[in-house]
């Protein structure tokens, strides 16, 4: 019998909500009552007692909103399925009796940026639909909020005035707005209309470098990855990149490193094109990049391939499906980089499906810091 999820455990538990408890017994009752819900697992376990504790943490009204919300800080997927419910819940029930929500206590929360991004914008809807001051009052100064929710709202709020200037035909006010917008924007959407509109108004802008895409890469390959082998195999570019090498490749041809740069402006490469086409077959791509500072970054990829990728010499993340749609920033890979030289290998395996569909063979990557925002890195020429 397929478990109910607790999402399902929670929205049926709504229905049979008792009144809610005196303020001033709320604080201490909701720290107890949401240990409880955090203590629940996967496959349902603890569900029982977290739905009984849910329960009494509804009852417990608004002033137990700001507990609720600041459980997210540690909460797990599971455990934030129950808690916003819970919010949703209680805000609902304080409107439909025509008591006032904590506004003051919801815009402090949201002002706090350590706080969970989810769980500062639910705050922040609650807010806004019951101070409708509250999103020009507050977005303003979230243009580079660590809340890519909220920051995506701001950026919204400028691209709306940006318009309006513009229709007022004050152009280089309105350039100046984009350009402000585009500093924070790190949606595609959003940076894609953004560029149009500066194009426009005759501004050029690189999206690629915007977000931080490599184009400009040594490849290598194919390698034998026959029967889908090869994603395992450890082929000798990822022990170490000599750029001067030849290997036995696939079908016991030669291969070397060959330059390689992309014209995609999101830093596509089509590795039919680059190498050509190839079944059950393993290609390496190599781009060293120079840092100003020790940081950490996420090496973040799109491919509809199986996919490693190494930082330095160490694996920070694998994936190993096949053709299961390509989307920027689908696979994510988190370290570190050193103040100078950095390596970055990208392993792609093409399995051996006969579909039209799954002919793709290609991949993006770019450099970023946890928002998704370029950093300040310079890749190198390389040469075999």
């Amino acid at each position: 019998m397929k478990k109910k999820s607790s999402w399902t455990l929670a929205t049926a538990a709504m229905l049979f909500l008792p009144l809610p408890a005196p303020a001033g017994s709320a604080g201490a009752e909701a720290t107890s009552l949401l240990a409880t819900i955090k203590a629940v697992g996967r496959e349902g376990a603890g569900n029982v007692g977290a739905a009984r504790a849910w329960q009494e943490l509804v009852r417990l009204g608004p002033a137990a909103l700001p507990a609720v919300l600041a459980a997210f800080d540690d909460a797990d997927a599971t455990v934030a399925n129950w808690l916003r419910p819970a919010v949703d819940t209680i805000a609902e029930r304080t409107l439909a009796a025509k008591q006032p929500l904590p506004t003051s206590e919801l815009e402090r929360f949201i002002a706090q940026p350590h706080h969970s991004g989810v769980a500062r914008r639910l705050a922040y809807e609650w807010l806004a639909r019951v101070d409708p001051t509250a999103p020009d009052r507050l977005l303003p100064g979230m243009l580079h909020d660590p809340s890519l929710e909220l920051r995506r709202d701001a950026i919204e709020l400028i691209l709306k005035d940006a318009r309006q200037i513009l229709d007022n035909g004050d152009k280089p006010s309105a350039t100046a707005a984009y350009r402000k917008a585009l500093s924070g924007a790190r949606d595609r959407d959003q940076v894609d209309r953004i560029v149009k509109e500066l194009k426009a108004l005759g501004v050029e802008v690189d999206p690629g470098a915007h977000f931080g895409f490599i184009r400009q890469w040594l490849l290598i390959g194919p390698f034998d990855s026959s029967g889908s082998m090869g994603f395992q195999q450890v082929f000798p570019p990822e022990k170490s990149v000599d750029r001067a090498a030849n290997y036995s490749g696939k079908n016991a041809k030669p291969v070397r490193w060959a330059t390689h740069a992309t014209a995609d402006p999101y830093g596509v490469v089509d590795l039919n094109k680059a190498l050509g086409k190839h079944m059950g077959a393993a290609t390496y791509a190599f781009a060293a990049v120079i840092s100003p500072t020790e940081r950490p970054v996420q090496i973040r990829a799109g491919s509809q391939n199986a996919i490693k990728i190494f930082l330095n010499g160490k694996q920070i993340f694998f994936r190993e499906e096949y053709h299961h749609g390509m989307q920027m920033d689908q696979h994510v890979g988190a370290g570190t980089l050193r103040a100078g030289r950095n390596e970055i290998l990208i392993k792609v395996c093409q399995n051996e499906q006969t579909d039209a569909w799954a002919q793709n063979w290609s991949f993006q990557v770019r450099v970023c810091d946890q928002t998704g925002g370029s950093v300040p890195v310079t890749v190198c020429e390389e040469k075999p």
